[in-house]
């Protein structure tokens, strides 16, 4: 059995980090500042991977590489911080170790830190998820963009018109910030861009829905912020559909309580549950599968393990969950770390207080809402500038704001979006597999 760092009386405190994501990133990093820790940061991917512009790559803005940064680089000058690949497999409270894949290697630690962020939850309905793929990861929004883009490439070749226009509608489900920067991202690539290099269909006649099972998109945000995001969505051909709730989803069709609608792609922005790997713990969950945590971010029975992000069940001060945003993960990062070494000199550790310095959603290139501190409400061209400031700034690495600030700034100024690659175009030959000399294809749009 491998083992890491043999006890000694001299050595720093050991923490261990699995998940390199807001949280995890923001904790190491504050240990590092702190001092006298040996850190190791454990991710099953080799990269930090910024979220909240998957969109971008799903339709086709942006490059997986300009929203994800190699672990390693971020702390190649920190001589007190390791970065392993591996996934976690087991957690042992009892004798403070972590098991790391199937290959019996064991990481022992002093303090355990675990930013294992969330999963798509289809509220009881995994089935779903064949025909409505959600976005968390990198391969997940590669594969959406590829089946949009091959969606469109077979209506070209398409002679029916109900397939063809099956073919060219995309469903978007749930109408949180997700569901609504995706709804529109979708409709900008079909009318400003798809528009211009089809001959036999026209792309700006397809069909971009938006289902919400509530009264209004973004619940979240005051009404006139829903209400301004919603008529902007329409300006952009969105089709705002509120009080569907998802009944079925089969290939090319969803079915709401109201409705049955024939759609090739389906994109499942609809929610969000904790990590699979959080009953490893042993410790409560929440419905949603997040671990019930103190105050402080530890667990009630073991104030050596803390739970940060998406898999942790924090209370806002009315009582309801904190959302699964960055800027929850970042703050929680730094106070667990401040928190583990208030525990190493036995001083009492202090709750976390989340510190909202509010909320924003893009609609399309040039519109977004925002609401910040104060209830103070933006929208339009103010709240599009905000929006790219504060996501430029939460982007890691430098390299990287610079090209998405070269890649915005170009797609803005000729609606050149460059980043629509089809890897596998062999899968275009057909809605049925027939080869491409068995179907006729319309004489023209």
């Amino acid at each position: 059995m491998l083992r890491f760092w043999k006890k000694s009386t001299t050595r720093p405190s050991r923490v261990v980090i699995v998940g390199a994501g807001f949280g995890g990133l923001s904790a190491a990093r504050e240990l590092e500042k702190l001092g006298g820790f040996e850190v190791t940061v454990l991710d099953r991917t080799n990269h930090h991977l910024f979220q909240p512009l998957l969109y971008q790559v799903a339709t086709g803005g942006l490059n997986p590489s300009e929203i994800s940064s190699p672990i390693r680089s971020l702390f190649r000058e920190s001589p007190c911080v390791t970065v392993l690949l591996g996934a976690l497999t087991g957690v042992d409270r009892v004798r403070r170790v972590i098991q790391v894949d199937q290959s019996g290697l064991e990481l022992a630690y002093d303090y355990l830190i675990l930013a294992l962020g969330g999963q798509t939850s289809y509220f009881g309905h995994p089935e779903w998820e064949k025909w409505a793929p959600g976005l968390k990861t990198l391969e997940d929004a590669r594969k959406i963009r590829q089946k949009v883009l091959l969606a469109f490439e077979r209506a070209e070749l398409e002679s029916d018109p109900e397939a063809r226009r099956r073919l060219m509608t995309v469903a978007v489900i749930g109408g949180g910030p997700t569901g609504v920067e995706m709804a529109g991202a979708l409709a900008e690539l079909r009318t400003h861009v798809l528009r211009r290099e089809f001959k036999r269909i026209k792309p700006e006649e397809a069909r971009v829905l938006l289902l919400e099972a509530g009264s209004r998109v973004l619940s979240t945000f005051p009404e006139k912020a829903s209400d301004t995001a919603a008529d902007e969505l329409r300006r952009l051909g969105v089709e705002v559909l509120l009080g569907e709730t998802v009944e079925e989803i089969s290939c090319g069709s969803v079915r709401t309580q109201r409705r049955t609608l024939a759609a090739e792609n389906v994109i499942w922005a609809a929610g969000v549950a904790g990590h699979p790997l959080a009953g490893l713990l042993g410790a409560p969950l929440d419905r949603a599968g997040r671990v019930k945590v103190n105050p402080e971010l530890n667990l009630a029975d073991d104030e050596r393990v803390f739970c940060l992000g998406d898999m942790a069940h924090v209370a806002d001060k009315s009582g309801r969950p904190l959302p699964g945003v960055a800027p929850v993960a970042v703050q929680q990062g730094k106070l667990a770390a401040r928190n583990i070494a208030k525990l190493q000199a036995n001083r009492k550790p202090k709750p976390f207080s989340y510190f909202d310095k509010g909320s924003m959603a893009t609609i399309g290139r040039k519109s977004a809402v925002a609401v910040l501190p104060g209830g103070i409400l933006l929208s339009g061209w103010a709240a599009w500038l905000g929006w790219l400031a504060v996501h430029l700034a939460f982007l890691v690495d430098l390299q990287n704001r610079i090209l998405v600030i070269l890649r915005w700034g170009w797609a803005y100024l000729g609606w050149k979006w460059n980043v629509r690659l089809i890897a596998e175009p062999s899968e275009a030959a057909g809605t049925a597999g027939l080869p491409h000399s068995t179907r006729t294809a319309p004489a023209g749009s």
